[in-house]
């Protein structure tokens, strides 16, 4: 994937100057030597300029790791730390950034060799307030040598994250089809978390899209769809249809990215795209997807914003499904009572038309958009890319404005299960614990759009970090509370 970054961070050791600085070079080698063993995958450097001691020292440090092209920050406090100087380079640094400080080694060395890094934390967590700077503190942020390396390893996705949202742009097409006011998408916070938003019309879509007719590299993208469908490749007469649309689109990323890096597309699907494009986009989609440009279905800019922060942390591809429907009540005591340890109503099914990536469904084949065929010719909604997804852990996710431009956000962590779903589309069926509470008061209470983003894999805690560095208020992250825990809406007596 390469629409997405690197993390290199730069570990930078800091000494208060009344304290030995041997402790925090020792200590800082020891950290370095810990992660080099344990995530050798990681590409940490580490600052070999100074201890910062002084501000003098942080403006040679942060010069350091920027010649380096560090874009993450980690600050370690090798012992009690200077506040100011430490909090200065986390102010003056333009990337994410942690702290995590040392623990004491050993009984038999508290005198020249105690460091009070565990003081210090409390101090640099006051001064970064008093600068109202930005940082990532681990869930308990003092550690031996492993254990901080531990934190750098689980602070790289959420760098990563951060990173990303930084240069990204949003290329939307079209308004929201009728009757989709619950995928709103007001502007206002994209632009104070950084990113940038291009909306056109599904017009210059279209204009742009017969522009790629006969486009020589069509056949070469339809012999690569072809692969990758195998024997589920039901709709062969659409997939020249199909890579001159997905040319169009990858050309359009590459034309009006600007200065940004990153890129995700929040696209139009109906009513109007298949009269006149003559296909619907969901493989196209699912395909972009599983390459690391998330695109979104009816136009939801912060569904896709959403998928594109899954696959920042997730490295991998993500999905964007509607929270759809319940399990029967047949199929659940047939299937999962008994099996699984979920209620009927923990469990529900996941859907979408056909946009998940092949590779997150255990068979797939393309067929036509069987809602959409309903009401016009079938041959005008091919390109579905069908299957059950395949079983696994999954983190259900979104990051949401309100209508008067707040951010919100849920995450709750569950499985598909190994349960054949007996419908159509790209779906799964879900168990979430306590997943009606859930549904109730976070989901309808805070007025979420059907849309969730899905990550293949648990990632939760990192999700969390990453909603509250942006600032996203703690108060209003929901998550599935366990039983016995009441929301503030759930009536005490029900």
């Amino acid at each position: 994937m390469n629409n997405i970054p690197e993390a290199k961070i730069g570990v930078v050791a800091v000494s208060r100057d009344c304290f030995p600085e041997s402790l925090s070079v020792s200590r800082r080698e020891a950290l370095m030597k810990a992660v080099k063993e344990k995530y050798p995958e990681l590409d940490v450097y580490e600052c070999p300029i100074c201890i910062v001691e002084s501000e003098i020292h942080m403006v040679q440090a942060l010069e350091d790791i920027k010649k380096a092209g560090c874009n993450s920050l980690v600050v370690y406090l090798g012992n009690f730390g200077p506040e100011i100087s430490e909090t200065l380079l986390a102010k003056h640094f333009e990337g994410p950034k942690m702290f995590i400080a040392a623990a004491e080694e050993t009984g038999d060395n508290l005198i020249q060799g105690r460091g009070d890094a565990y003081c210090g934390m409390l101090n640099a967590s006051y001064n970064l307030k008093l600068r109202n700077v930005k940082a990532y503190i681990p869930e308990y942020p003092v550690g031996t040598a492993e254990e901080c390396a531990d934190m750098i390893a689980e602070f790289a996705p959420i760098a990563r994250a951060i990173v990303a949202i930084s240069d990204l742009k949003i290329i939307s097409f079209g308004p929201r089809p009728l009757n989709f006011l619950a995928c709103n998408a007001p502007i206002h916070q994209l632009y104070q978390l950084g990113i940038e938003i291009e909306e056109n019309s599904e017009l210059d879509l279209f204009e742009a899209f017969n522009k790629h007719a006969g486009d020589p590299r069509i056949p070469e993208v339809v012999a690569d769809m072809e692969a990758e469908l195998g024997e589920g490749n039901k709709k062969p007469e659409i997939l020249e249809k199909l890579a001159q649309y997905e040319l169009t689109l990858k050309d359009w990323v590459e034309e009006h990215r600007g200065y940004r890096k990153y890129v995700a597309i929040a696209g139009k699907c109906w009513p109007a795209f298949q009269t006149q494009f003559g296909f619907v986009p969901c493989y196209v989609n699912s395909r972009l997807t599983g390459q690391g440009i998330p695109v979104s279905c009816e136009v939801d800019i912060y569904g896709a914003l959403s998928e594109f922060i899954g696959t920042a942390i997730s490295q991998d591809a993500v999905t964007l499904l509607d929270i759809n429907n319940t399990v029967p009540a047949d199929l659940y005591a047939e299937d999962i009572e008994g099996k699984f340890d979920y209620t009927q109503k923990d469990v529900f099914m996941g859907f979408h038309c056909g946009n998940t990536c092949s590779r997150k469904l255990g068979v797939c084949e393309m067929k036509y958009q069987m809602i959409m065929a309903r009401s016009l010719p079938i041959e005008v909604t091919n390109g579905t890319l069908e299957g059950d997804i395949a079983p696994g852990d999954i983190t259900f996710f979104r990051l949401q404005s309100t209508s008067d431009a707040k951010l919100r956000a849920y995450i709750a962590q569950g499985e598909v299960l190994p349960v054949a779903t007996r419908s159509f589309g790209s779906i799964g069926i879900f168990g979430i614990k306590e997943m009606g509470r859930f549904y109730r008061h976070v989901l309808i209470e805070k007025n979420f759009p059907h849309h969730g983003a899905v990550a293949f894999g648990n990632y939760g805690k990192a999700l969390y970090e990453v909603f509250k560095y942006i600032g996203v208020p703690v108060e209003e992250i929901g998550y599935n509370q366990p039983a016995g825990v009441r929301y503030p809406t759930e009536n005490p007596f029900a």
